[in-house]
């Protein structure tokens, strides 16, 4: 007889009846039934309602209680429209919406704006300036709350203001010149300052001319005062460079011709000295011997008088003396006569 026909002991459960589980959840469907107003013929159909929305709550808290943050964004979380605080980049919890929202802002990430504008410089010239904006997010907070549409039209007319203020304050041959990158210098300048007064939440990077030239209509008289611009450039170039070249030959030819004065002038002072002496040593001696001086100072004179004459006439007693000198007649010959008292005695000696 086996051991579960009726009025036999069950060997796994003893002597004592176990607990009917379909019964128990058929109370329990009849007890949500009766808490949703329903009776206890339509249980059935109203418990699977409720655990089909018990499950749908559950699903809701489970994927809506959390939110992961990328590493270049930050997340601004509110609270019924008010904002409470940012996430930072990972895992974050928070309550489920409509409780708590959460925003995701890239601050990382560098924005673009490209505009040009056509415009008067101070000067009232028309230039046409093709321009770019780059910036970044500093408060995410005030990026999203305090300014309106900040990408499409808070930096682009805060950009547009900007390079009308610097441009119109400066003249043409200012812009088109070398000065531009102090223009687009005051250009970022004073957009970040407008950007800091309406409280936006931006960092300008960087702010780049693209191209700045006239409009095409006059195009072709720019160009003509361009190059007029630089040929005087090119000219003053070349007469820098000419200076540059000249001025120092002539401080130098000015140095040498001091310097031979100067040598002259001390060689002429110290021939005077000289001759000084020699006229005050001379004196000394003709006062010692003025006969045997006289005419010692007269041979020496006359030997200097003579000494580069080809011919010499010698008159003495009504008789001509002419003297050849061979050394000034024939190349290479010695000296005739070298000393002044035998060219005398030999006159003496033709004579007699």
């Amino acid at each position: 007889m086996a051991w579960n026909e009726p009025g036999k002991r069950d060997p796994w459960r003893g002597n004592q009846k176990g607990p009917d589980m379909e019964d128990a959840l058929r109370r329990l469907r009849e007890r949500f039934g009766n808490l949703f107003g329903g009776g206890g013929g339509n249980g059935g159909g109203s418990g699977g309602i409720l655990i089909a929305v018990i499950a749908i709550l559950l699903a809701w808290l489970l994927l809506d209680s959390w939110s992961v943050i990328n590493a270049r964004d930050v997340g601004v979380v509110q609270r019924f429209g008010k904002q409470t605080r940012i996430m930072s980049p990972g895992f974050n919890l928070k309550w489920p919406r409509p409780i708590e929202t959460v925003t995701k802002v890239k601050i990382k990430d560098v924005r673009l704006l490209a505009d040009s504008v056509r415009m008067l410089t101070m000067d009232e010239n028309i230039v046409s300036i093709d321009f770019n904006v780059q910036y970044q997010v500093s408060d995410a907070e005030k990026f999203l709350f305090r300014v309106k549409d900040v990408d499409n039209l808070t930096v682009k007319q805060a950009a547009e203001s900007a390079v009308r203020q610097v441009i119109g304050g400066s003249a043409m041959d200012t812009i088109l010149s070398g000065q531009g990158a102090e223009l687009v210098a005051e250009t970022k300048k004073v957009l970040q300052a407008t950007l800091d007064s309406y409280d936006a939440g931006i960092a300008v990077t960087e702010v780049n001319f693209q191209s700045v030239a006239p409009p095409h209509e006059v195009k072709d008289a720019f160009d003509d005062v361009t190059n007029a611009r630089e040929n005087k450039q090119q000219i003053e170039n070349e007469a820098q460079a000419y200076a540059n070249k000249i001025v120092p030959e002539a401080r130098g030819e000015a140095a040498r011709i001091k310097a031979q004065a100067e040598g002259y002038r001390a060689e002429r002072i110290a021939r005077a000295e000289g001759d000084a002496d020699r006229f005050n040593q001379l004196v000394a001696q003709y006062k010692s011997a003025p006969e045997v001086t006289r005419r010692r100072l007269y041979l020496e004179t006359m030997q200097q008088v003579l000494h580069d004459s080809v011919k010499v006439i010698d008159s003495n007693n009504g008789r001509n003396l002419i003297n050849l000198p061979v050394d000034k007649l024939v190349p290479g010959a010695g000296v005739l006569v070298q000393n002044p008292d035998e060219t005398t005695r030999a006159a003496r000696g033709g004579q007699q």
